[in-house]
């Protein structure tokens, strides 16, 4: 079918880039100390999106509680955050949180290292990127991501459903459980909408975060925030749709195949729902990916600068 056939395209897009990836990787260590090995690359992109995590997950489960309401439930966040409370404590919160934790470094080493890589690719033959060129670098970059994320997106959306806790003690049992009865490729449902997601939100934060950041003065950290927080909430505009189809689908149980495909699913929920459903959890995604990404900006920048002082540090050291 032509859905098929795109994921198929998409699927063999993101593992080609996982396999050029390491090439780049490798011709750009012999490039100078202001360049990022990949190491350094894991360390400042998952020191930057554990700091987000730890700051920004309750928000995460409250999307992911408000998205999974289907019909014509309309959670209110007060009351679901005073139920939830009250049932479960402050650690229904962080329930799930071992697995993107577990994902981060890998994950943001390959967003922003392949981000990098992509760059290169996109770049006219002056070097140079224009917005669309950013665009594309970003979208790819994020699709490639989706290769390494899917399976911890799935163990954390499971966790946290409301159903969960009657079904899982803990995330490394939830991981077990869904391989053992759903069977090995269940760590992959949802991939096909989460490829969509990931390109609609990192082709716009990509694209936007650096022209943003050049107008407003690359140098300061307060820009670089606004830049980050500015770009975070416009990318989350344009992918909240295929995130709550995907998080539908992540959650279907065996047997259960009510939204297989990412457009298909969003007419599903138009029909259904309707339009403001495709919109459900926009409000904790904002919150999250608006502030969270100028986080991570101002976290990834931070450790960059710090690898690269101790580097130079490094490099006098061993002048004669």
């Amino acid at each position: 079918s032509f859905f098929r056939s795109l994921q198929t395209l998409f699927v063999s897009h993101s593992l080609s880039s996982l396999v050029l990836l390491p090439l780049y990787l490798y011709k750009k260590n012999k490039m100078g100390h202001d360049e990022l090995s990949f190491l350094e690359h894991v360390i400042a992109g998952g020191g930057a999106g554990i700091v987000e995590i730890l700051v920004m997950y309750p928000t995460d489960v409250l999307k992911t509680r408000f998205q999974l309401a289907t019909g014509s439930a309309r959670p209110n966040l007060v009351q679901t955050v005073k139920t939830m409370l009250a049932q479960d404590g402050v650690a229904i919160f962080y329930r799930g949180i071992v697995a993107p934790i577990f994902s981060e470094a890998p994950k943001r080493a390959v967003k922003f290292s392949s981000n990098e890589y992509y760059r290169k690719l996109f770049a006219d033959k002056n070097g140079k990127l224009d917005f669309w060129r950013y665009f594309g670098a970003g979208a790819s970059a994020g699709m490639t991501e989706a290769v390494v994320n899917c399976p911890f997106e799935v163990v954390k959306v499971r966790m946290q459903a409301p159903e969960s806790k009657t079904l899982y003690k803990n995330t490394f049992q939830c991981a077990a459980k869904l391989v053992g009865q759903e069977g090995p490729l269940a760590i992959y449902k949802g991939f096909e909408p989460q490829l969509w997601r990931n390109a609609f939100w990192n082709g716009p934060y990509f694209a936007i975060g650096p022209i943003l950041k050049e107008k407003l003065g690359a140098k300061s950290k307060v820009s670089t925030a606004l830049a980050g927080m500015v770009a975070g909430a416009i990318a989350t505009l344009f992918n909240t749709p295929l995130d709550v189809v995907k998080s539908r689908m992540q959650n279907q149980k065996l047997g259960q195949n009510k939204y297989n495909w990412a457009f298909p699913s969003l007419v599903t929920v138009l029909k259904e729902e309707g339009l403001v459903a495709c919109y459900k959890g926009l409000g904790m995604r904002l919150l999250r990916l608006g502030p969270g990404g100028g986080i991570m900006l101002v976290t990834f920048d931070a450790i960059s600068d710090w690898i690269r002082q101790v580097k130079n540090k490094r490099k006098h050291i061993n002048q004669p």
